[in-house]
Order: structure tokens, then C-alpha cells, then sequence
């Protein structure tokens, strides 16, 4: 039986059915054997030895009784050929297939079940293992209030993305509390790439549905959930994006969600300059800021807390924690990754520097479940720094 929709089950739609058409249906076609019960035996002349194509005329036109014609139907009017077939309907023998002109769409998805190759070690791996001793208990410090961290860095490429979705899925694995991590990048973000996406609905359409969001599944609708329980509120990806996300659109996301999240971190966007930083460092409790190991990327971090300093967030600036992020063992014959952790351990609370991780590189879905242990000690110990602070607020 034909599942419903299938094409057979489609009405008729011949001329006959036609708006204002008059034109008679088609007169029943005679079976095969009721013209050859009616047909003159051949003739010698009609079997002798000619070319098939004389015997098929033959047959077709003299021995053949005609079947009546159904009045002629007028043509409609050609289709200009740019029209024809448009390019979000070719058919094919299975149906109409969606086809994009060259370069603009790709059959190829870009996602992380897609493009992952799962080692040994992260097919085998059953079972959440145990946090690493003596953290635990520091990250889960009740909390008063709901607490913000602001992830930040004035170059982009340095893992600020990745700082942002580990440190929310060590927070939210450990405690008891709603976590929530917002893409506030103010022209398109990366962050909901880092979770399995269960709703494409992005920052900007919770800013548009705001006026009739009141509680917490109100927002759900909004969010993805990564399996350590941190939510996702990702922002648009599109570069042909024309309205972009301003301060006063962040401070109500935050209004909003401080009253259903006891923890909420923000992806900031790269830049200290755009329009939204303002209301990121007014309303954040607590600043994370990223550096790699190398030249260039230390010294923004370095620029990063210059900045800070000269604008009136002296405080902050002294109170966060550096994330030295993508440490791996070769660094140290080509840079002086001590002198960097130096550096800001004398201009900030505290410094963590994180081993290049294999996870981490692929840049997909982030899983501290996945991580190598250095790693994965690496940031409970930024969760428990961060936790430190929760006491105060």
C-alpha cells in the first residue's frame, strides 16, 4: 500500500480538469486484442521481406482500425529556457531533488559526526570518569546570585570558543545548577557549533521572542544541550547576516537569563572596540581572558588588559584569570611559555595553561569526557579558580 502522499494518490490534472476547459476526456484506448480480432488477415504482400520500418507503417496505418482522436488542446505558452527547470526542483527518477547553483551549497555537511574521526580510546571510553581529586568540592560553592563569567580576547584564533564551552561543561557536570553559555559575538559566532544543535534558533530570535518569555522552558526552546548539561544559545553563522547584536539586546538577553540561570557565560566576540564589550564588562562578575603560546598571541592578551586598565576596568582586570590555552610539549624549544606565564601572573588573579589536546584541535563538538587527563585537570583547575569567586558574589 502507498504511504499517504505518494504520487499516485494525486488527483487528475489533464486538460479535461482544466478551469473553464470544455474539452472532452480522451476516448478509452482499444486492448491489443480486440484489434487483432478485428483485423484483416495479412496479406503476401503485407509480410514479404522489407525494411522494418516499411512493415511497422504498414501495420500501423492499413491494417490498424484508427481510434478516434480527442480534440486537439492549444499548447501553452513556451517557457523561457533560464525557466524551465528551476534549480530547487530537478527531477529525477526519485522525486525532485534540491540542487544549488555551483558554488553556493554543498552535499558535503559540515558538522561534527561528519567530519570527526573517533579514536580507539574515545569509541572505548563508557561511563563519566571522576573529577580530578581536589577540585570538586570548589566548584560546587553554593551560590547566592546568578554568577556571570565573560570569556575574552582581543585576537580571535587563540581557543576562546573552546575556553568557553570546557569551562561551562566542567561547571555544569559537577554542579547541581542550570548552565548556560551565550554566543554575544556582534556580527555571527562559532559557539553553537561546539554542541549537538537541538534548536537552530539562534540569539537574535530570543531577542525577537522576548515580550512572551517567562519561564525556564520558555527559553529552552532557544537553547542546545551538551551531554554534560550545559546549554547553548548560539548566535547566527550566516555572513550575509545584516542585523547585528548590540549592547542594549545583550543587557536584556542577560536580564533574562539571570532569573532562570545560576551561571551564565558569554563568548565574546573578538575586538574589545564593538559596541556590545561595553555591556559584556559592565555586567560580568568574573573575566577569563585567552592567550596561545607565541608572540602574537600573547601579546594581545597583553594589549587585552592594557585596554582594561585604561577604560576603567582596572578591578576586573586584576581579578580574572588567563587561560595560556594550547600548550604542547614542543612549545618550550621555541618559546619561553614561563616567561609568558609569568608575565600575567603578575597582572591578573591567576594563570592555567592548557595542553594542545587532539579533542580540542578538531574544533567540533567539545566533550571533557573525550580529553586527554592533562587536559581535562587543566580546566577543572580554571573551573575551581573561577568557583573561588562565588563566595564573594
Amino acid at each position: 500500500m502507498n504511504e499517504p502522499g505518494h504520487w499516485t494518490d494525486a488527483p487528475d490534472y489533464g486538460p479535461a480538469r482544466w478551469p473553464g476547459s470544455t474539452a472532452p476526456r480522451h476516448p478509452p484506448l482499444r486492448s491489443l486484442r480486440d484489434l487483432l480480432d478485428t483485423a484483416p488477415a495479412p496479406t503476401a504482400a503485407a509480410v514479404a521481406p522489407a525494411p522494418r520500418t516499411t512493415v511497422a507503417v504498414a501495420v500501423a496505418v492499413e491494417d490498424v482500425e484508427p481510434v478516434e482522436a480527442a480534440p486537439a488542446v492549444e499548447a501553452a505558452p513556451a517557457v523561457e529556457p533560464a525557466q524551465a527547470v528551476p534549480p530547487a526542483a530537478v527531477g529525477t527518477t526519485a522525486g525532485l531533488v534540491p540542487v544549488a547553483p555551483p558554488g553556493l551549497a554543498s552535499d558535503t555537511e559540515l558538522s561534527t559526526e561528519r567530519l570527526v574521526r573517533r579514536t580507539p580510546r574515545e569509541r572505548f571510553r563508557v561511563g563519566r570518569r571522576r573529577a580530578p581529586a581536589g577540585f570538586a568540592e570548589t566548584i560546587r560553592t553554593p551560590l547566592r546570585r546568578s554568577y556571570r563569567i565573560a570569556v575574552i580576547s582581543l585576537k580571535g584564533g587563540v581557543s576562546k570558543t573552546t575556553t568557553t564551552t570546557a569551562l561551562g561543561a566542567v561547571l555544569a557536570a559537577e554542579r547541581a545548577d542550570r548552565v548556560i553559555a551565550v554566543d554575544a559575538n556582534p556580527d555571527s559566532g562559532t559557539l553553537g557549533r561546539r554542541v549537538h544543535r537541538q534548536s537552530g534558533a539562534t540569539i537574535r530570535d530570543l531577542v525577537a521572542a522576548m515580550p512572551d518569555l517567562h519561564t525556564y522552558m520558555d527559553i529552552r526552546r532557544f537553547t542546545s544541550q551538551a551531554p554534560s548539561g550545559l546549554e547553548v544559545l548560539a548566535n547566527d553563522t550566516d555572513p550575509a547576516v545584516s542585523r547585528t547584536f548590540g549592547e542594549q539586546d545583550y543587557r536584556r538577553v542577560m536580564d533574562l537569563l539571570s532569573g532562570q540561570y545560576p551561571i551564565v557565560l558569554t563568548d565574546s566576540g573578538t575586538g574589545l572596540l564593538h559596541d556590545t564589550m561595553r555591556g559584556i564588562l559592565d555586567l560580568t562578575d568574573q573575566l577569563v581572558v585567552v592567550a596561545t603560546p607565541s608572540v602574537d598571541g600573547a601579546s594581545s592578551a597583553g594589549i587585552t588588559f592594557d585596554w582594561l586598565h585604561a577604560h576603567g576596568f582596572r578591578e576586573k582586570a586584576q581579578n580574572a584569570v588567563t587561560v595560556v590555552s594550547g600548550v604542547r610539549s614542543s612549545s618550550g624549544r621555541l618559546i619561553r611559555v614561563d616567561d609568558v606565564v609569568s608575565h600575567f601572573r603578575q597582572r591578573c588573579r591567576a594563570v592555567v595553561t592548557v595542553p594542545y589536546d587532539d579533542h580540542l584541535a578538531r574544533g567540533g563538538e567539545v566533550d571533557p569526557e573525550q580529553m586527554r587527563h592533562r587536559t581535562r585537570a587543566a580546566y577543572y583547575e580554571l573551573a575551581a579558580l573561577v568557583a573561588q569567586e562565588f563566595g564573594r558574589a
